[in-house]
């Protein structure tokens, strides 16, 4: 079993995360596992993530899910896009399972995980 390092509730509580609805997905040019996705954050308005998953997930899937993400983590440059957060998938140890979190049922926009 992997040890796994503990963190304080002050370094958890700086996370935000939100529900996030998947407004538009595409292709990113030489780009074999990544999409560029537009997501609906509500009150923080419309986000582009970019997000390893093309290898479990076709377009059509994706299109109107709500999923779960950090909305402040810090942006990052990738494949020339900047990518303004992270979704969250329950991802197997091999990794050939990937599964986007998402609210059980349909929320509003923005509402905040805790």
């Amino acid at each position: 079993m992997e040890n796994i390092a503990n963190v304080s509730f002050d370094d958890w509580s700086k996370l935000d995360l939100r529900v996030a609805q998947i407004k538009k997905v595409e292709n990113i040019e030489e780009a074999d596992k990544l999409y560029k996705v537009t997501i609906d954050v509500g009150e923080l308005g419309e986000r582009v993530i970019c997000a390893g998953i093309k290898e479990f997930y076709e377009k059509d899937e994706l299109k109107d899910k709500q999923i779960i993400i950090i909305a402040n983590l810090e942006p990052r440059v990738m494949r020339g896009i900047e990518s303004q957060g992270m979704l969250l998938a329950a991802v197997s140890e091999d990794p050939k399972q990937v599964i986007l979190l998402s609210p059980e049922k349909k929320v509003n926009n923005g509402l905040k995980v805790s």
